[in-house]
């Protein structure tokens, strides 16, 4: 497997690139601005994104989407959720039969509530899907810094071989035959880093946060069982990992967003003007929408819905949260 190509040249998109590019892999790299297309070719750095990173020699950018996916032996799908499908769309009559399409996004689509993996099926049901997601801040990946993480595929023969096309000393994929745990785990843990962030932005101490990365471990783990994932993968990189990185640390968008929400700042005010995406906004009520049909229970999200529709108040959340009836833990 030595073509790769990546769609989208986010922060993660060209992150990926350049490890699969170091790699030895060679990589397209499909570019929606026409200009950054200009500017790697010119400056092997995308400035946009990840200014500080430069890139690899064997990355070729493209603004030509159909030719991105010909050329490909594996597709890395880098969009963010609410976009997917639209992208899939545009490529079901090209799409070769086969072709691995790699999400590496994290989300649940508003409106339908489908997994990502669900909504492939749907608009590429020609392509074998796999799922790359875990606890990563673009720019240290980039930076050859230790990442691991967990690639999520249903064929276990092609699963090793994505591993071995971007796994690296610096960068290790995990194998996993769980699609569904993995992604409820990318998805749900975004909105709880929002969350997390209120309870720092509130500053309501350190005890509540370990409180509601616990509890909000939980609501994961029961999603993700009543969707048919395995319990035992939340407990790992794509679960519990993500959670603790995204929830601790003011490199993720979503926390960054609820600490200011718990500041006292309206959502739209904290969205204006922003280039990049903080996904748990857009999955809180698809999160809530699935679990409504799973018949599960998500106070946490619940209340993180009211906060960032305006519903009730910060301090008033955390009291409905803290005076819900005691019951035992698991």
């Amino acid at each position: 497997m030595q073509k790769i190509s990546v769609l989208g040249a986010g922060a993660w998109g060209t992150a990926l690139a350049n490890i699969a590019a170091n790699n030895g892999r060679h990589v397209t790299l499909w570019v929606r601005e026409k200009e950054l297309v200009e500017e790697i070719l010119a400056r092997k750095r995308n400035t946009l994104f990840l200014p500080e990173i430069e890139l690899n020699d064997k990355i070729v950018p493209t603004n030509d989407l159909t030719q991105a996916v010909l050329q490909a032996e594996a597709v890395l799908m880098v969009i963010p959720a609410q976009y997917l499908r639209s992208i899939c769309r545009t490529l079901r009559p090209v799409w070769p039969n086969g072709l691995p399409a790699v999400i590496c996004a994290k989300g649940i689509e508003q409106g339908t509530g489908a997994l990502l993996s669900e909504m492939l099926a749907e608009e590429l049901p020609q392509a074998q899907i796999a799922v790359l997601s875990g606890p990563t801040f673009a720019e240290e990946a980039a930076r050859n810094k230790p990442t691991a993480l967990t690639l999520a595929c249903q064929n276990e023969e092609l699963g090793k071989e994505l591993v071995a096309a971007l796994g690296t000393p610096t960068f290790r994929p995990y194998y996993s035959s769980d699609l569904i745990g993995v992604q409820i785990g990318g998805a749900v843990k975004n909105v709880m880093a929002i969350a997390a962030g209120i309870v720092a932005g509130k500053q309501a101490g350190d005890n509540a946060r370990a409180a509601l990365i616990t509890r909000g471990l939980a609501e994961i783990s029961r999603l993700a069982a009543a969707l048919g994932g395995q319990p035992q993968t939340l407990m790992g990189l794509s679960g519990l990992g993500d959670l603790v990185l995204t929830a601790n640390s003011t490199q993720s968008r979503n926390f960054s967003v609820g600490l200011e929400l718990g500041k006292g700042r309206r959502l739209d005010d904290i969205l204006t003007g922003k280039n990049t995406v903080a996904e748990g906004v857009f999955t809180a009520e698809a999160v809530l929408d699935r679990a409504a049909q799973a018949g599960v229970e998500m106070p946490i999200c619940e209340g993180l819905m009211k906060i960032m529709r305006g519903e009730a108040s910060v301090d008033v959340v955390i009291q409905l949260l803290m005076t819900r009836p005691f019951k035992t833990e698991n």
